[in-house]
């Protein structure tokens, strides 16, 4: 079996986050997805970042820390999905990929259609800032 890196970027602002649809068309067309896309041979993760969200949200970014990751299988083969909090400014007006850019609460995300390897990061980070936001 094959096996790949494939990352996401989680851009939070407030207690919201920000969320991708994808166009129309495709195995997961106009699903919602965290940012991000597959790692290239020797490329770090936190590259793959930068260069995913500048080519697909002409977005520059910094990642930061890793939140969460997990693995899925999808037509044969095996993918590490390893999903970073980045920091950046979004225009969520502009989008070169997408159809549209939106921020969302994770409840609110829980009511779309997301993509199915993206719906694990989102039920763990709608408890992640659960607990953050009681800690302050």
């Amino acid at each position: 079996m094959d096996e790949r890196i494939t990352t996401c970027g989680i851009l939070q602002d407030g207690g919201k986050i920000l969320l991708a649809q994808r166009p129309k068309g495709g195995a997961i067309g106009e699903k919602w997805e965290f940012p991000g896309g597959k790692n290239r041979y020797g490329e770090s993760v936190e590259d793959t970042l930068r260069r995913e969200w500048m080519e697909e949200l002409g977005i520059e970014i910094e990642p930061k820390e890793l939140l969460y990751e997990h693995d899925f299988e999808n037509k044969g083969t095996l993918y590490h999905l390893k999903a970073l909090r980045v920091e950046g400014s979004v225009d969520s007006s502009k989008t070169i990929f997408h159809s549209r850019l939106e921020f969302f609460t994770p409840q609110e995300a829980l009511s779309l259609d997301l993509a199915p390897s993206d719906k694990a990061i989102l039920l763990f980070l709608a408890g992640y800032l659960e607990r953050a936001s009681a800690e302050c």
